[in-house]
């Protein structure tokens, strides 16, 4: 994937998270919208990975509640971002059981988009490059 579609995902990953937390919060942070973008980059290379559907939930859960986590101890150290400090079983305040599993059904859907998105992309930004094993036309000097 070359840098024009990946730039694309990344913000269509974080265009979404933003999105979710203003429906579900109406608020948000800059911050949300470069951890959604990565989380949503993660999940898609994760997704080409041959791994059972329940692997692949809890592990979409996990990836974005790390990813919450370290943007939490470096954006949210005063807790104005979130505040999960009295959720039960919470991390510094920064994670929560009760966020990790709304993550799943999240992260599956987020994997589900990243395929599709991807395959439109390929069809409007074909790559210049030939990937391992594609044949490349050469065209023929007259």
């Amino acid at each position: 994937m070359d840098l024009t579609k990946k730039l694309t995902q990344f913000c269509i990953g974080g265009s979404a998270y933003v999105g979710l937390e203003l429906l579900y919060r109406r608020r948000s942070h800059i911050s949300m919208f470069g951890a959604g973008g990565l989380c949503y980059l993660l999940l898609g290379q994760m997704d080409r990975l041959s791994l059972p559907q329940g692997v692949r939930a809890g592990c979409s859960a996990g990836v974005i509640t790390a990813v919450e986590l370290l943007t939490g101890l470096m954006v949210n150290r005063d807790y104005r971002v979130w505040d999960y400090r009295d959720q039960p079983g919470n991390l510094l305040g920064q994670i929560c059981p009760r966020f990790t599993a709304l993550w799943v059904p999240v992260g599956m859907a987020a994997m589900g988009m990243y395929r599709l998105v991807d395959g439109g992309l390929d069809k409007l930004m074909p790559s210049p490059i030939p990937t391992f094993g594609q044949k490349r036309e050469i065209p023929r000097r007259i």
